[in-house]
């Protein structure tokens, strides 16, 4: 992995942003176009905001790309470009938590911070056979003052690196490879069949769904974009023209919809043809999207603070939920409208 053994601290933050909430096979390639895009902390600050939007498309957690961003001009103009150097500095930074924080620390400047990660959770859990919840306040405070008790100081870097690859290829949360495991000696788990069950959590995540109907609304002139400027996941991302509804619409009902009536007084018969519903999982909500594709004679009356008219051909310079784009890149599973 291009981030292993990485020094630079701006690259190591980088890598460890990237890979929050991400696997690492998901993550590795935009590592490598921001790398390649944005060398230097000064070059990711002096980017526009739709462009690293763009770049980051499809990785998810959007908001990871906004602190991102925010904290590269933050650098470059209080620090001077020189990344900060103290877990403390390190740890104001927005967007970084302890464990970020820590992984910077140690893999760029070797200060002494132990790494407390789902994978290091796990291998502590199982080796020292604790039940307390990961993530109850109780249990953060246990697991993190029993990683900063076995951390090697000599080589923090090096041991953090360690554990996690550790947890993330042999102690892993599914079937993980106790046959051969050099631990077995000290592994409570292992010695009392409890690798199912630890680490334990106590929450579970109560998702709802909602239900959006994307517009596609295309005139000789182009077709209607909005900018999501609310705070919420796809915060500055773009979308089409959405009706959110409790649940996925008929033809019959959608034209009778304040939004279709707004873009589309002509009704039903400007309605050229409808996909198939999209899904989208997120960690708190499901999202379950119809596009309608609508055709224009002309250019509609539309409200210009809130909508961009775009050429279609120049769809690619935008940035968009994952769900959108899904549908940008699936034209064959349209459904051509009786």
């Amino acid at each position: 992995m291009p981030w292993k053994g990485e020094k630079n601290p701006y690259l190591v933050w980088l890598s460890e942003i990237i890979l929050q909430q991400t696997r690492v096979e998901q993550g590795w390639p935009y590592f490598e176009r921001f790398r390649e895009k944005y060398p230097k902390v000064e070059d990711l600050a002096d980017a526009p905001e739709d462009e690293v939007m763009k770049l980051w498309e499809g990785l998810g957690y959007y908001s990871r790309a906004r602190n991102l961003h925010f904290t590269a001009k933050y650098i470059a103009k209080e620090f001077k470009g020189v990344f900060p150097k103290t877990y403390e500095e390190i740890l104001s930074l927005k967007g970084v938590g302890p464990y970020t924080a820590s992984a910077i620390a140690s893999f760029a400047y070797g200060l002494p911070h132990a790494v407390v990660d789902g994978n290091v959770y796990r291998v502590l859990s199982r080796c020292f056979g604790i039940d307390t919840p990961i993530d109850s306040t109780k249990g953060k405070k246990e697991f993190n003052q029993l990683a900063d008790e076995l951390l090697n100081r000599k080589k923090p870097g090096e041991y953090n690196q360690a554990i996690i690859d550790f947890g993330a290829t042999h102690c892993m949360p599914k079937n993980p490879m106790c046959g051969d495991c050099e631990l077995q000696a000290i592994c409570v788990a292992f010695k009392e069949g409890k690798q199912g069950v630890l680490p334990v959590k106590e929450k579970k995540i109560k998702k709802r769904t909602r239900y959006f109907q994307y517009l596609i609304v295309e005139s000789p002139d182009g077709l209607l974009l909005h900018k999501r400027v609310e705070k919420d996941i796809w915060q500055n991302l773009y979308e089409f023209p959405v009706q959110e509804t409790e649940k996925i619409l008929e033809t019959s009902e959608l034209i009778e919809e304040d939004l279709f009536l707004a873009l589309a007084p002509g009704g039903k018969e400007l309605l050229q043809a409808v996909s198939r519903p999209f899904q989208q999982m997120l960690s708190h909500q499901k999202i379950i999207a119809v596009f309608w594709e609508i055709s224009l004679s002309k250019t509609p009356d539309y409200d210009k603070e809130k909508y961009l008219l775009v050429e279609r051909e120049n769809l690619s310079k935008f940035a968009f939920p994952k769900i959108i784009d899904r549908y940008l890149q699936d034209k064959s599973l349209y459904l051509k409208m009786i």
